[in-house]
């Protein structure tokens, strides 16, 4: 059972997040023309605007969230007042709201994806795939706040912050910080750590594109010359 927690929590992290930094390197130099979001609007409009208007602003909502509430060290929260407890208690109020929006925008997405023929036609495995892998994260993630309900200390939470921090610094003994964690959390981090692994392999590329508009707010303007 140690070997495999090794394996699934301490081992398998490093081999995601290489996949997911050289697999984008690779793809972005050897296919640029596969890095796209592969949009579907021509095709069928209903539910689309609608869908994922609700999808990004959760999941956006949710990516912040847990890249501050996870990645910031808990004497920083101390430090300005918030007490574990506080902190745990403003996570699933604000994170069951994200989760909420992502789960509406992902279930009129599926079933746009697969009830048109023409946008089910020209679907990938790999959307598929992703919609499902995306599904069982935030039902997890909804599931996972009646855990935390019970007890509301936030001492699981602070856990989970060891670890994360712990693997994003390369700290060895990181998978300790897990010992008694739920599974329901477990199996969110292992899933979430998956969407690092598929991530070069599938539209999810696109996100880098959108990470780099943010240079758009501090190049240069451009000269345009009249005739």
């Amino acid at each position: 059972m140690d070997y495999l927690n090794q394996a699934a929590f301490g081992l398998y992290p490093y081999v995601a997040l290489a996949v997911f930094v050289l697999g984008s390197l690779v793809r972005f130099d050897r296919e640029q023309y596969t890095w796209k979001s592969d949009s579907s609007q021509l095709l069928h409009r209903g539910q689309l605007r609608l869908g994922s208007n609700l999808f990004h602003l959760g999941i956006l909502g949710i990516f912040f969230g847990h890249v501050v509430g996870l990645l910031t060290p808990a004497g920083v929260w101390h430090a300005i007042g918030i007490s574990a407890a506080q902190k745990q208690l403003t996570a699933m109020v604000a994170g069951g709201a994200a989760g909420a929006l992502v789960l509406a925008g992902l279930v009129l997405l599926t079933h746009r994806r697969l009830s048109d023929a023409r946008v089910r036609g020209t679907s990938r495995t790999t959307d598929v795939v992703i919609l499902a892998l995306f599904l069982a994260q935030v039902l997890l993630g909804l599931a996972s706040i009646a855990v935390s309900a019970n007890p509301l200390d936030g001492a699981e939470m602070l856990k989970l912050m060891d670890y994360v921090q712990g693997i994003f610094t390369f700290r060895g003994g990181a998978v300790a910080s897990l010992a008694g964690v739920h599974w329901i959390f477990k199996a969110h981090v292992l899933l979430g750590f998956t969407f690092f692994l598929v991530f070069p392999f599938t539209r999810l590329v696109h996100i880098w594109s959108g990470f780099a508009t943010l240079y758009y707010v501090i190049r240069p303007y451009q000269v345009v010359r009249t005739r």
